[in-house]
C-alpha cells in the first residue's frame, strides 16, 4: 500500500518550491527548515556567465621557427595498382566461389542423410 504525498517527510526535498506569482501559496505542507536553510533565498535566475577580460595584447608566444614546407610524394604507378587490385578481386571471388561449392556440398550429404 502507497502513502498519500505529504505524509513522508523524505518527499519534502522533492516538492516544487512556492510560487510567488500565486502568492506563495502552496497545496503542500510547509517544509521544515533543514541544514543551509538559514533564511538565505535562492537566486531567482540566471544571472549569465562571469565577466570576462580580455587578453593582455602580446599574450601570445612569439614564433622563431617556420615549419618545413610539405615533401613531395612520389608518383604512384596507377596502371600497376590496377593490376593489383584485379587480381586481388579474382582472388577474392575465388575464395568465395570455392566457399559456396562446399556449402553447397555439406547441404546436400545433410538433404540426403534427412530423406533416408
Amino acid at each position: 500500500m502507497t502513502t498519500p504525498s505529504g505524509d513522508r517527510p523524505e518527499d519534502d526535498y522533492w516538492r516544487r518550491p512556492p510560487d510567488p506569482a500565486d502568492g506563495g501559496t502552496t497545496d503542500d505542507p510547509p517544509r521544515p527548515p533543514g541544514p543551509g536553510s538559514a533564511g538565505v533565498d535562492p537566486p531567482t535566475g540566471y544571472g549569465g556567465p562571469p565577466p570576462t577580460t580580455p587578453p593582455p595584447p602580446g599574450w601570445r608566444p612569439p614564433l622563431h621557427v617556420q615549419a618545413a614546407p610539405p615533401r613531395e610524394l612520389p608518383p604512384q604507378d596507377m596502371a600497376g595498382l590496377d593490376a593489383v587490385e584485379q587480381r586481388a578481386q579474382h582472388v577474392t571471388w575465388g575464395v568465395g566461389a570455392v566457399a559456396g561449392v562446399v556449402l553447397l556440398v555439406l547441404l546436400c550429404l545433410l538433404c540426403s542423410r534427412a530423406f533416408r
